[in-house]
Protein backbone atom coordinates (compact mmCIF):
# COMPACT_ATOMS: atom_id res chain seq x y z
CA UNK A 1 0.00 0.00 0.00
CA UNK A 2 1.20 3.65 -0.78
CA UNK A 3 0.77 6.60 1.91
CA UNK A 4 0.41 10.17 1.39
CA UNK A 5 3.97 11.81 1.64
CA UNK A 6 2.21 15.09 1.31
CA UNK A 7 -0.73 17.17 0.42
CA UNK A 8 0.29 17.03 -3.60
CA UNK A 9 -0.58 19.97 -5.91
CA UNK A 10 -3.43 22.02 -5.06
CA UNK A 11 -3.03 25.14 -7.00
CA UNK A 12 -6.47 24.17 -9.19
CA UNK A 13 -7.94 25.25 -5.68
CA UNK A 14 -6.43 28.50 -5.63
CA UNK A 15 -8.36 28.78 -8.95
CA UNK A 16 -11.46 28.12 -7.81
CA UNK A 17 -10.79 30.69 -4.97
CA UNK A 18 -9.44 33.34 -7.99
CA UNK A 19 -13.00 32.46 -9.92
CA UNK A 20 -10.03 31.93 -12.58
CA UNK A 21 -12.01 28.19 -12.99
CA UNK A 22 -15.18 28.18 -11.49
CA UNK A 23 -16.47 24.79 -10.40
CA UNK A 24 -20.45 23.47 -10.49
CA UNK A 25 -21.66 20.81 -8.25
CA UNK A 26 -24.63 18.61 -8.44
CA UNK A 27 -25.65 17.18 -5.21
CA UNK A 28 -28.45 14.73 -5.51
CA UNK A 29 -30.15 12.34 -2.55
CA UNK A 30 -31.12 12.65 1.37
CA UNK A 31 -32.65 15.69 3.07
CA UNK A 32 -33.26 15.46 6.57
CA UNK A 33 -34.33 17.88 9.62
CA UNK A 34 -31.92 16.84 12.51
CA UNK A 35 -33.08 17.51 15.65
CA UNK A 36 -30.11 17.23 17.85
CA UNK A 37 -29.32 15.98 21.61
CA UNK A 38 -26.28 17.11 23.16
CA UNK A 39 -25.69 14.47 26.40
CA UNK A 40 -22.82 13.68 28.69
CA UNK A 41 -23.39 9.79 27.45
CA UNK A 42 -24.69 7.73 24.95
CA UNK A 43 -27.57 5.05 25.65
CA UNK A 44 -26.23 2.12 27.24
CA UNK A 45 -28.62 -0.27 25.20
CA UNK A 46 -31.12 -0.12 27.84
CA UNK A 47 -34.70 1.54 28.55
CA UNK A 48 -33.09 4.21 30.49
CA UNK A 49 -33.58 8.24 30.84
CA UNK A 50 -30.25 10.44 30.32
CA UNK A 51 -30.43 14.24 31.05
CA UNK A 52 -29.35 16.38 27.90
CA UNK A 53 -27.43 19.20 27.92
CA UNK A 54 -28.29 21.21 24.63
CA UNK A 55 -30.75 20.66 22.28
CA UNK A 56 -31.30 22.08 18.38
CA UNK A 57 -32.30 21.50 15.25
CA UNK A 58 -30.76 22.03 11.86
CA UNK A 59 -30.96 20.86 7.78
CA UNK A 60 -29.39 17.53 7.82
CA UNK A 61 -29.01 14.73 5.23
CA UNK A 62 -25.73 13.05 3.34
CA UNK A 63 -26.34 14.84 0.01
CA UNK A 64 -27.63 17.76 1.72
CA UNK A 65 -24.85 18.61 4.04
CA UNK A 66 -22.56 17.84 1.11
CA UNK A 67 -24.20 20.46 -0.86
CA UNK A 68 -23.57 23.11 2.11
CA UNK A 69 -19.61 21.93 2.21
CA UNK A 70 -19.70 22.69 -1.63
CA UNK A 71 -21.30 26.12 -0.98
CA UNK A 72 -18.95 26.60 2.30
CA UNK A 73 -15.74 25.97 -0.07
CA UNK A 74 -16.65 28.98 -2.09
CA UNK A 75 -18.09 26.75 -5.57
CA UNK A 76 -21.50 26.64 -7.47
CA UNK A 77 -23.58 23.47 -5.96
CA UNK A 78 -27.51 22.58 -6.74
CA UNK A 79 -29.29 20.04 -4.32
CA UNK A 80 -31.40 17.95 -6.14
CA UNK A 81 -33.91 15.89 -4.16
CA UNK A 82 -37.42 15.47 -2.09
CA UNK A 83 -39.16 16.57 0.98
CA UNK A 84 -42.92 16.93 1.54
CA UNK A 85 -44.93 20.32 1.84
CA UNK A 86 -44.61 20.86 5.38
CA UNK A 87 -42.68 23.09 7.90
CA UNK A 88 -39.70 20.38 8.29
CA UNK A 89 -39.55 20.91 3.96
CA UNK A 90 -39.47 24.33 3.79
CA UNK A 91 -37.38 24.89 6.92
CA UNK A 92 -34.57 22.57 5.04
CA UNK A 93 -35.55 24.64 1.80
CA UNK A 94 -34.96 28.28 3.73
CA UNK A 95 -31.28 27.13 5.11
CA UNK A 96 -30.31 25.82 1.40
CA UNK A 97 -31.46 29.36 0.34
CA UNK A 98 -29.28 30.66 3.10
CA UNK A 99 -26.24 28.64 2.57
CA UNK A 100 -26.37 29.61 -1.18
CA UNK A 101 -27.57 26.23 -2.46
CA UNK A 102 -29.66 26.30 -5.32
CA UNK A 103 -33.08 24.67 -4.72
CA UNK A 104 -34.49 24.79 -7.74
CA UNK A 105 -34.94 21.07 -7.85
CA UNK A 106 -35.76 20.32 -4.31
CA UNK A 107 -39.37 19.55 -4.89
CA UNK A 108 -42.05 19.42 -1.46
CA UNK A 109 -44.21 16.93 -2.65
CA UNK A 110 -47.79 18.18 -1.27
CA UNK A 111 -48.69 14.51 -0.38
CA UNK A 112 -45.49 13.51 0.97
CA UNK A 113 -43.79 13.43 4.10
CA UNK A 114 -39.88 15.04 5.43
CA UNK A 115 -37.24 12.99 6.37
CA UNK A 116 -36.41 13.46 10.13
CA UNK A 117 -33.36 12.89 12.24
CA UNK A 118 -33.13 12.33 16.02
CA UNK A 119 -29.16 12.83 16.57
CA UNK A 120 -27.99 11.92 20.02
CA UNK A 121 -24.28 13.27 20.61
CA UNK A 122 -22.18 12.52 23.78
CA UNK A 123 -19.32 14.51 25.25
CA UNK A 124 -16.67 12.84 22.79
CA UNK A 125 -18.57 13.61 19.81
CA UNK A 126 -19.59 10.29 19.24
CA UNK A 127 -23.32 10.01 18.37
CA UNK A 128 -26.16 7.93 17.81
CA UNK A 129 -28.94 8.71 14.81
CA UNK A 130 -32.30 7.37 14.16
CA UNK A 131 -33.75 8.22 10.92
CA UNK A 132 -37.16 8.63 9.43
CA UNK A 133 -36.45 8.39 5.29
CA UNK A 134 -39.87 10.41 4.51
CA UNK A 135 -42.08 9.59 2.40
CA UNK A 136 -42.14 10.71 -1.48
CA UNK A 137 -42.74 9.86 -5.27
CA UNK A 138 -39.64 7.67 -6.45
CA UNK A 139 -39.96 8.75 -9.78
CA UNK A 140 -36.89 10.91 -11.14
CA UNK A 141 -38.56 11.93 -15.07
CA UNK A 142 -39.10 15.53 -13.93
CA UNK A 143 -35.61 15.74 -13.22
CA UNK A 144 -33.49 18.72 -15.42
CA UNK A 145 -30.97 16.77 -17.26
CA UNK A 146 -30.29 19.08 -19.25
CA UNK A 147 -28.38 21.12 -16.67
CA UNK A 148 -25.82 18.39 -16.09
CA UNK A 149 -24.04 19.40 -18.98
CA UNK A 150 -22.75 22.64 -16.87
CA UNK A 151 -21.73 20.69 -14.23
CA UNK A 152 -18.36 19.91 -12.95
CA UNK A 153 -19.15 16.57 -11.26
CA UNK A 154 -22.11 14.86 -9.39
CA UNK A 155 -22.53 13.31 -6.50
CA UNK A 156 -25.51 11.08 -4.95
CA UNK A 157 -26.39 9.32 -1.70
CA UNK A 158 -28.06 5.98 -2.36
CA UNK A 159 -30.94 7.00 -0.63
CA UNK A 160 -33.14 7.67 -4.08
CA UNK A 161 -31.91 5.54 -5.96
CA UNK A 162 -34.00 6.40 -9.37
CA UNK A 163 -33.10 9.62 -9.38
CA UNK A 164 -29.10 8.64 -8.35
CA UNK A 165 -29.01 6.15 -11.20
CA UNK A 166 -30.36 9.06 -13.63
CA UNK A 167 -28.11 11.75 -12.57
CA UNK A 168 -25.29 9.18 -12.82
CA UNK A 169 -26.32 7.72 -16.45
CA UNK A 170 -26.86 11.62 -17.68
CA UNK A 171 -23.59 12.36 -15.85
CA UNK A 172 -21.58 9.39 -17.89
CA UNK A 173 -22.70 10.28 -21.14
CA UNK A 174 -21.28 13.67 -20.83
CA UNK A 175 -18.17 12.73 -19.26
CA UNK A 176 -18.54 14.25 -16.08
CA UNK A 177 -17.43 12.78 -12.82
CA UNK A 178 -19.69 10.52 -10.89
CA UNK A 179 -19.64 10.53 -6.91
CA UNK A 180 -20.82 8.05 -4.64
CA UNK A 181 -21.48 8.32 -0.79
CA UNK A 182 -21.38 4.70 -0.10
CA UNK A 183 -23.57 5.22 3.04
CA UNK A 184 -25.80 1.61 4.41
CA UNK A 185 -28.10 0.48 1.77
CA UNK A 186 -29.27 -2.63 0.49
CA UNK A 187 -26.90 -4.98 -1.48
CA UNK A 188 -29.39 -4.38 -4.70
CA UNK A 189 -29.04 -0.32 -4.54
CA UNK A 190 -24.99 -0.42 -4.64
CA UNK A 191 -25.39 -2.97 -7.65
CA UNK A 192 -27.32 -0.82 -9.40
CA UNK A 193 -24.81 2.19 -8.89
CA UNK A 194 -21.61 0.66 -8.68
CA UNK A 195 -21.59 0.25 -12.37
CA UNK A 196 -22.34 4.35 -13.19
CA UNK A 197 -19.99 5.31 -10.20
CA UNK A 198 -16.57 6.50 -10.74
CA UNK A 199 -15.25 7.19 -7.37
CA UNK A 200 -17.35 5.32 -4.75
CA UNK A 201 -16.10 6.03 -1.16
CA UNK A 202 -18.00 3.82 1.28
CA UNK A 203 -17.89 4.47 5.24
CA UNK A 204 -16.87 1.54 7.05
CA UNK A 205 -20.22 0.19 8.23
CA UNK A 206 -21.61 0.39 4.90
CA UNK A 207 -18.46 -1.77 2.83
CA UNK A 208 -18.98 -4.14 5.75
CA UNK A 209 -22.32 -4.80 5.51
CA UNK A 210 -22.33 -4.66 1.25
CA UNK A 211 -18.72 -6.53 1.13
CA UNK A 212 -18.83 -8.69 3.70
CA UNK A 213 -15.58 -7.01 5.46
CA UNK A 214 -14.39 -3.24 5.84
CA UNK A 215 -10.74 -3.91 5.14
CA UNK A 216 -8.45 -3.23 2.49
CA UNK A 217 -8.84 -6.61 0.70
CA UNK A 218 -12.65 -5.56 0.00
CA UNK A 219 -11.71 -2.40 -1.88
CA UNK A 220 -9.74 -4.72 -4.20
CA UNK A 221 -12.67 -7.08 -4.60
CA UNK A 222 -15.08 -4.17 -5.58
CA UNK A 223 -12.94 -3.23 -8.39
CA UNK A 224 -15.06 -5.64 -10.26
CA UNK A 225 -17.55 -2.96 -10.12
CA UNK A 226 -15.64 -1.00 -12.80
CA UNK A 227 -15.06 2.22 -10.80
CA UNK A 228 -11.87 4.24 -11.44
CA UNK A 229 -11.52 5.15 -7.39
CA UNK A 230 -13.26 2.56 -4.36
CA UNK A 231 -12.54 4.21 -0.88
CA UNK A 232 -13.28 4.10 2.45
CA UNK A 233 -13.38 6.44 5.10
CA UNK A 234 -12.03 5.25 8.43
CA UNK A 235 -12.55 8.41 10.93
CA UNK A 236 -9.57 8.93 12.65
CA UNK A 237 -7.67 5.75 10.71
CA UNK A 238 -7.96 8.02 7.72
CA UNK A 239 -9.09 7.06 4.82
CA UNK A 240 -8.06 4.46 2.06
CA UNK A 241 -8.89 3.52 -1.91
CA UNK A 242 -7.98 1.57 -4.45
CA UNK A 243 -7.08 3.19 -7.33
CA UNK A 244 -4.86 1.69 -10.84
CA UNK A 245 -4.49 -1.58 -9.22
CA UNK A 246 -3.19 -0.47 -6.00
CA UNK A 247 -4.34 0.54 -2.76
CA UNK A 248 -3.61 4.07 -0.82
CA UNK A 249 -3.74 5.75 2.09
CA UNK A 250 -4.59 9.06 3.32
CA UNK A 251 -3.89 9.47 7.08
CA UNK A 252 -6.86 11.80 9.25
CA UNK A 253 -5.00 15.17 10.22
CA UNK A 254 -5.17 15.09 14.00
CA UNK A 255 -7.33 17.96 15.81
CA UNK A 256 -9.44 17.95 19.04
CA UNK A 257 -13.19 16.39 17.71
CA UNK A 258 -16.21 18.32 19.62
CA UNK A 259 -18.58 16.32 17.22
CA UNK A 260 -18.43 13.86 14.42
CA UNK A 261 -21.65 14.43 13.40
CA UNK A 262 -21.88 15.18 9.61
CA UNK A 263 -18.08 14.46 9.32
CA UNK A 264 -18.40 11.95 6.12
CA UNK A 265 -21.04 14.07 4.74
CA UNK A 266 -18.76 16.96 4.17
CA UNK A 267 -15.67 14.83 3.16
CA UNK A 268 -17.86 13.45 0.14
CA UNK A 269 -18.60 17.16 -0.58
CA UNK A 270 -14.89 18.62 -0.74
CA UNK A 271 -14.07 15.09 -2.43
CA UNK A 272 -16.50 16.16 -5.32
CA UNK A 273 -15.78 19.63 -5.51
CA UNK A 274 -12.06 18.86 -5.48
CA UNK A 275 -12.61 16.10 -8.44
CA UNK A 276 -14.75 19.12 -10.28
CA UNK A 277 -11.88 21.33 -9.87
CA UNK A 278 -9.30 19.26 -11.69
CA UNK A 279 -7.02 17.59 -8.89
CA UNK A 280 -5.85 14.10 -8.71
CA UNK A 281 -7.42 11.82 -6.21
CA UNK A 282 -4.47 11.81 -3.86
CA UNK A 283 -4.91 15.58 -3.34
CA UNK A 284 -8.37 15.13 -3.32
CA UNK A 285 -8.47 12.95 -0.82
CA UNK A 286 -6.10 15.03 1.34
CA UNK A 287 -8.40 18.13 0.84
CA UNK A 288 -11.16 16.41 1.58
CA UNK A 289 -9.93 14.46 5.07
CA UNK A 290 -8.63 17.98 6.15
CA UNK A 291 -12.02 19.96 5.17
CA UNK A 292 -13.96 16.88 7.54
CA UNK A 293 -11.08 17.17 10.00
CA UNK A 294 -11.91 20.97 11.19
CA UNK A 295 -15.97 20.22 10.52
CA UNK A 296 -15.11 17.70 13.69
CA UNK A 297 -13.98 20.88 16.00
CA UNK A 298 -17.74 21.94 16.15
CA UNK A 299 -20.81 20.61 17.14
CA UNK A 300 -23.37 20.24 14.56
CA UNK A 301 -23.50 18.54 11.50
CA UNK A 302 -22.46 21.92 9.42
CA UNK A 303 -21.18 23.93 12.25
CA UNK A 304 -17.56 24.87 11.50
CA UNK A 305 -17.16 23.47 7.72
CA UNK A 306 -14.55 25.99 6.82
CA UNK A 307 -14.17 27.81 3.75
CA UNK A 308 -11.64 26.79 0.89
CA UNK A 309 -9.11 29.57 2.06
CA UNK A 310 -9.25 28.27 5.99
CA UNK A 311 -9.01 25.10 4.98
CA UNK A 312 -5.66 25.60 2.39
CA UNK A 313 -4.22 27.36 5.42
CA UNK A 314 -5.06 24.62 7.54
CA UNK A 315 -3.46 21.85 5.07
CA UNK A 316 0.00 23.81 4.85
CA UNK A 317 0.38 24.20 8.52
CA UNK A 318 0.56 20.39 8.62
CA UNK A 319 3.29 18.25 8.28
Amino acid sequence: MSASANIGDLSALDDVVSGAAPVHVICLGLAALDQVWRVERLFAGRSEKIKGTGYGTLGGGMAANASVAVARLGASVAFWGRAGNDAAGHEMRSAFVSEGVDVENFRLFSDGRSSVSGIIVDGSGERQIVNFRGLYPEAADWLPLESVARASSVLADPRWVEGAATLFREARARGIATVLDGDMADAEVFERLLPLTDHAIFSEPALASFAGSADDKSLAALARFGCRVIAVTRGEGGVSWYENDRLHRQAAYAVDVLDTTGAGDVFHGAYALAIGAGLDVPAAMAFSAATAAMKCRHAGGRNGIPDINECLAFMRTKP
